[in-house]
């Protein structure tokens, strides 16, 4: 046997054991799977290609010539899901720290490279103690060259990330550049300065978790999408998340057959909005009656509760769904819920799935917090995402659609293809109340019993103006339909607009109020 292929066993036996065992032990007792067992998991089984299996990082200085690792802290390749191309890069933190040497930054973007050439998403499993400091500024250019890849492929081909342990430092901003951010709680965490640092800046005590858990960036700064139990669940959530978006923005999204009649009329919908329109109610309720087979795959849904988006199939195809959510701060728009929309309206655009919008919204959150946050440039994200995009856009007002906020979600006015109401739908200005109070003062202040004149006008003005008819009449809704028959309508409504053919003004690019 030719002694090359005794060199190419040994090489490949010290590429997979990474660190040694000592460290894949430790890895274990940790919580944390390692790098290729995150592949295997994530891979359909025996179709994982690997790429730069032998390469070693190149720094001679502080003793690092004598420790050199197959692989160099980087598990880089291609291989398939549900039979699909998709490439991945998985850190191992078993050698170095997971930490990024210019040799590490070249494997992660050699893959982006080819996934850009044949159109295939590319899937991070980040573990990482971030930039090799004994490389100095080799891996802070490594980091830059990632991120100037992240940066041209977003749009092009979707990017997903999965948070599996640390990621610190300038590291983050290749995750928070990508489309989908999954996150395991207890053992991942995100964050650009760290404990240490923040208590000798601020003399604030705080742990990594408490710092940029799984839970503080998925409930409170939205950084994250998802926020899972173990890292199989993050994996499988993956999975699951790449069925419903195409390989790149060229393509459709999978068609996944269903038993599910198109024409289904489900009577529960007409029991869901509450005669009382100041009453609360759930919409996903109202999501999984229509969708097929009531499965709703919802994003974000620890942050900004008040508003609803996610994917799920109408007769087989791939939609992405938004709705205002009463159970929450009765369905208002504020700034974090503007971002939440805007950025998951922005994602399908950019990859062809059809945008569903359910509205029942009572305008913009009041407050000096608000203001002073800037809800006017926040919520003007949310109205540029929808009048940009281009794909079939459905819109659907259960109840109500009061001021701006009716302007902003999807309104014929700003490109919405067909636009449907409840008869239970209620467009205003504002509402009944508010209005009343305001178009007749005088009379209110003149009448012997305020209450009941104020009763009186409030219906006279709700029979009036705060129905979908007048909307009909005007041509800004294309019907008022019954509940029971949001599905048939739906999608057909998707069907119809199947070929759509529509292109924005030429330009480099917009300038989104950010």
């Amino acid at each position: 046997m030719h002694p090359n292929y005794k060199k190419l066993q040994e090489l490949n036996k010290q590429a997979e054991l990474g660190g040694g065992q000592k460290r894949i032990d430790r890895q274990h007792e940790s919580g944390k799977l390692t790098a290729r067992e995150r592949i295997d998991l994530l891979l359909d089984p025996g179709t994982f290609v690997e790429l730069d299996k032998f390469v070693t990082h190149r720094c001679s200085d502080f003793n690092m010539e004598s420790q050199r690792i197959p692989g160099d802290g980087v598990v880089t390749g291609y291989g398939q899901v549900d039979g699909r191309l998709v490439y991945v890069f998985a850190q191992d933190f078993t050698v170095f720290g997971g930490s990024l040497s210019g040799a590490f930054a070249q494997k992660i973007c050699k893959v982006m490279d080819l996934a850009m050439k044949v159109g295939a998403p590319v899937i991070g499993l980040n573990d990482s103690g971030g930039a090799r400091i004994q490389e100095g500024v080799v891996s802070l250019a490594g980091y830059a060259d990632i991120f100037y890849r992240n940066t041209r492929a977003s749009g092009v081909i979707p990017q997903i990330s999965a948070i599996l342990g640390p990621c610190a430092g300038g590291a983050v901003y290749s995750p928070a550049i990508t489309d989908f951010i999954f996150m395991v709680q207890d053992t991942s965490y995100m964050f650009i300065t760290g404990p240490d640092v923040v208590k000798t800046v601020t003399s604030q005590d705080v742990t990594k978790q408490e710092l940029g858990g799984s839970h503080v960036h998925g409930e409170t700064s939205g950084v994250s999408h998802f926020d899972c139990v173990s890292e199989e669940e993050c994996i499988v959530q993956i999975r699951e998340l790449l069925s419903f978006v195409p390989s790149n923005n060229a393509e459709d999204a999978p068609y996944l057959p269903t038993g599910d009649d198109p024409m289904r009329r489900d009577a529960k919908l007409a029991e869901i909005i509450p005669e009382k329109p100041s009453k609360p109610y759930d919409m996903t309720e109202v999501i999984n009656c229509v969708v097929d087979d009531g499965y709703f795959f919802e994003v974000q849904k620890d942050f900004a509760k008040n508003i609803i988006v996610g994917f799920a199939r109408l007769d087989g195809h791939s939609v992405g769904i938004v709705a205002n959510q009463p159970d929450h701060l009765s369905g208002v728009l504020d700034i974090n819920a503007s971002l939440k929309a805007a950025r998951f309206v922005r994602f399908c655009d950019a990859f062809n799935i059809p945008i569903i919008t359910l509205v029942d919204v009572p305008g913009f959150l009041p407050g000096v917090d608000q203001e002073y946050g800037g809800i006017i440039k926040h919520g003007a994200k949310l109205l540029y995402a929808y009048a940009e995009a281009t794909v079939p856009k459905i819109t659907l007002i259960t109840r109500k659609a009061y001021g701006g906020a009716y302007d902003v979600m999807s309104s014929k006015h700003i490109g919405g293809d067909i636009n449907l109401a409840y008869p239970t739908a209620e467009i205003a200005v504002m509402g009944p109340d508010g209005a009343v109070n305001i178009i007749f003062r005088n009379d209110l202040v003149a009448a012997d019993d305020q209450d009941a004149k104020k009763a009186e006008l409030v219906e006279n003005y709700r029979d009036t103006f705060a129905n979908p008819f007048k909307a009909a009449e005007l041509g800004y809704i294309d019907e008022v339909i019954e509940p029971l028959d949001t599905r048939p309508r739906l999608i057909q409504s998707l069907h119809m607009l199947k070929n759509k053919r529509a292109e924005n003004p030429p330009k480099k690019h917009g300038n989104i109020p950010l």
